[in-house]
């Protein structure tokens, strides 16, 4: 449930995602290989292959113009200090649905650039758009909620 909250707005939605992920499961179970990973590893997989193919069905990824790489900015490790994880958690949430989804899985499961445009259909350069966009609205809200 954690892992689809952080790609949902509320949930409704990451319920949704995990009743279906663990259906998928169920139906592949026979297919699962415990000398290639865990459980725990197949699982979380599923579930963030759900929250994309929603995001998907819900036509969450826009299209937008390829951008050639930039330097991008990163939020102040200092501003951060001074929220908590709950805090920080709901600013992620109030990104756009695509955003979100690729900043979480650049940034959280460690994916490239090109393994988010190949699991969600988009380009790389959109890919990089997003976690743009991601990092400097979060870099805003962040200052503004110290600035307060």
């Amino acid at each position: 449930m954690h892992t689809a909250m952080r790609y949902s707005r509320d949930e409704d939605d990451a319920a949704n995602i995990v009743a279906l992920a663990f259906v998928k499961m169920f139906r592949s179970l026979h297919s699962f290989n415990s000398t290639k990973g865990s459980i725990q590893g197949w699982l979380k997989k599923i579930v963030i292959n759900e929250a994309l193919d929603f995001l998907k069905a819900n036509q969450k990824f826009g299209r937008y113009e390829e951008l050639e790489a930039t330097a991008v900015s990163i939020v102040d490790n200092e501003l951060t200090d001074n929220l908590s994880a709950a805090e920080l958690l709901e600013l992620i949430r109030m990104l756009p649905p695509a955003t979100q989804a690729v900043f979480n899985l650049f940034v959280i499961e460690g994916y490239s650039h090109k393994e988010i445009a190949a699991i969600a259909g988009i380009s790389e350069g959109t890919s990089k758009w997003h976690l743009s966009n991601a990092r400097k609205y979060l870099q805003t809200e962040i200052i503004n909620l110290n600035s307060a």
